[in-house]
């Protein structure tokens, strides 16, 4: 994993990798890159109370590359249709499109080629069964990550809620793989006492309100996370 840096440009090597999920400023978006995540998260989905027009992007990604150089950007979607694709190619500013609705193995592949060798894909699975996570190797070779979010109806993402953590001791799929779901400062290290996951994706757990983070706790889940290391 990359290790991060400080604003001062010291080394803080983590483990973990840390995304922030669903930003919607781009000042904000410049300055918790420059507290030395690896990636930030903007959600293109419709109807998400963090959802980003697809005009605002390309701003909100450039900012965060002036904040750190190497951050990469992931932009969220689900279930894209075709009047979707011009927005998930690679000259909106992400270097990742995340998907996070109901694509299979198959919608997948037809994207990767869609999108092309410039854009790399992670597959988001909402857990909620042990058998849910036995889906993850069959994405092994058709996407470059895999991110594990909890189940709940109706909402794809960003609600606080975990997966049973007992359910991910021991899990090591053949892919690179986020945790995602209910992280906060204040339980991401006993988390990761029970798993090692490549990196934590963390959205409402360090929000003031929906899109709108406070720096001080991302800079809280930080410190946690350079403490694993």
């Amino acid at each position: 994993m990359t290790p991060s840096v400080d604003p001062a440009g010291d080394p803080r090597p983590r483990a973990v990798g840390l995304k922030i999920c669903g930003l919607r400023d781009p000042g904000q978006a410049a300055a918790i890159a420059a507290l030395g995540v690896e990636a930030i998260g903007v959600v293109a989905v419709p109807g998400s109370r963090r959802f980003l027009a697809a005009d605002q992007r390309a701003a909100l990604f450039a900012a965060a590359r002036g904040g750190r150089e190497g951050v990469l950007g992931v932009l969220v979607t689900a279930d894209p249709g075709e009047e979707d694709l011009p927005s998930l190619q690679a000259d909106h500013g992400h270097q990742i499109v995340q998907l996070h609705g109901h694509e299979g193995v198959e919608r997948c592949q037809e994207l990767g080629r869609r999108l092309g060798p410039e854009v790399g894909l992670w597959k988001a699975l909402r857990v909620r069964s042990r058998d849910d996570l036995r889906r993850a190797e069959d994405y092994a070779d058709v996407v470059q990550a895999l991110l594990l979010d909890a189940w709940v109806p109706d909402q794809l993402g960003g609600t606080g809620q975990a997966i049973p953590l007992d359910w991910l001791e021991g899990f090591s799929p053949e892919l690179p793989w986020w945790l995602a779901g209910g992280l906060t400062p204040e339980t991401v290290a006993s988390a990761l006492k029970i798993c090692r996951p490549d990196g934590v994706d963390v959205s409402s757990g360090v929000e003031e309100r929906p899109g709108w983070k406070n720096l001080d706790r991302v800079e809280q889940l930080i410190t946690q996370l350079t403490l694993q290391a």
